[in-house]
C-alpha cells in the first residue's frame, strides 16, 4: 500500500493533515475507526492527512473532542485558514476581538462586523465563481464573519463607530431580500447603546479622507492598531505614529458626515424603494 508522506513544514495545510495522521497512530485507531469517532467518512479523513482537502472549523473540533486534545486541532486549523487571508489580516483579528474600540470606514460593501450571513454567503459565492478562492475557502470566509462578530458580543461590549461610504448601502448585493435584511441589519446596529451609525455621502467629493477602508482599533491598554487594505493587500500598522493621523483623519471623516439619525432615515428610504 503506498503512503504519502506529508512535509509538516511545507505549508499549515500539510501540518495539520501530519499531526492528524500522527495522533491517529498514537491511539493505535485505523482512519475507519478515527472517521466514525469523528463523523466523517475515512475517505475525507485520508483525505485531510494526505493534504488533498483543506480542514474545517467543524472537522477540527471534531478531531479535538474524538482525541481529547483540548483546542490543539483548533489552533491548528486557524493556521490553515489563515493562508487564504491578507496579510496581516488574522493579526488584526486578534487585536479586533479585544478592542475596547472599534472605528471603521467602508467603501463599496458592508464591512464584516456588519453582514449578515447571507449577505457574506453572496459575497463568498460570487468569488468562487470569479475563481479567486475555492469552496472551502468560501466556507471559511463566512465562518470568519460569524466568529468576528460573535468575539464582539462580550461584556463590556466595545464602542464602535462606522462610517460607511453611499456606495456600501446603494451598491444591490444578491436577491432584494438579502439586500432588505442587510439594511435592516443597520438599522438595528444604529439602534445599540455601544455603536456610532453614519453614512458619508457622494457629496461629499475631495473632502473624504480615506480612499480605501480603513479600520482603527482602541486596545484595553489604550495602545492604537490601524489595518488598511486593498484589493491584494492588507497591512497592519502598530507604530502610533502612524496611526494618529489615521485617527485625526477618522475625526473629520465623522464630523463632514451627516448624523446617524440622517444616516437611519437613508437607509429606511431604501427599504421602501426611494431615494
Amino acid at each position: 500500500m503506498n503512503r504519502k508522506e506529508l512535509d509538516p513544514d511545507s505549508s499549515p495545510q500539510a501540518a495539520f493533515g501530519a499531526r492528524l495522521r500522527s495522533v491517529r497512530e498514537e491511539r493505535g485507531w485505523t482512519q475507519e475507526e478515527a472517521a466514525e469517532r469523528m463523523g466523517y467518512s475515512s475517505t475525507h479523513i485520508s483525505a485531510v492527512e494526505t493534504g488533498r482537502k483543506l480542514p474545517t472549523l467543524r472537522l477540527a473540533r471534531s478531531a479535538d473532542k474524538a482525541f481529547g486534545t483540548g483546542d490543539a486541532f483548533e489552533r491548528a486549523y486557524r493556521k490553515v485558514r489563515n493562508t487564504g487571508l491578507l496579510e496581516g489580516f488574522p493579526q488584526f483579528v486578534e487585536h479586533e476581538a479585544r478592542a475596547a474600540e472599534v472605528r471603521l470606514y467602508e467603501v463599496g460593501v458592508i464591512p464584516g462586523l456588519l453582514q449578515t450571513q447571507e449577505y457574506a454567503a453572496v459575497l463568498a459565492r460570487s468569488a468562487v465563481k470569479r475563481g479567486a478562492i475555492t469552496h472551502e475557502q468560501a466556507e471559511e470566509r463566512i465562518a470568519l464573519v460569524a466568529e468576528r462578530q460573535a468575539a464582539l458580543d462580550r461584556t463590556p461590549p466595545p464602542l464602535v463607530h462606522a462610517v460607511l461610504d453611499e456606495s456600501c448601502v446603494r451598491r444591490p448585493i444578491g436577491e432584494p431580500d438579502v439586500m432588505d435584511a442587510q439594511l435592516a441589519r443597520l438599522l438595528e446596529f444604529a439602534d445599540l447603546p455601544t455603536t456610532l451609525f453614519q453614512v458619508a455621502p457622494f457629496s461629499m467629493g475631495d473632502r473624504r479622507p480615506f480612499d480605501l477602508p480603513v479600520t482603527i482599533l482602541t486596545l484595553p491598554d489604550r495602545s492604537l492598531v490601524s489595518y488598511a487594505e486593498s484589493a491584494h493587500r492588507g497591512h497592519l500598522e502598530r507604530e502610533s505614529t502612524f496611526v494618529l493621523p489615521l485617527l485625526t483623519a477618522y475625526h473629520q471623516l465623522q464630523g463632514e458626515s451627516p448624523s446617524q439619525a440622517e444616516a437611519v432615515a437613508m437607509i429606511s428610504r431604501l427599504r421602501k424603494g426611494t431615494p
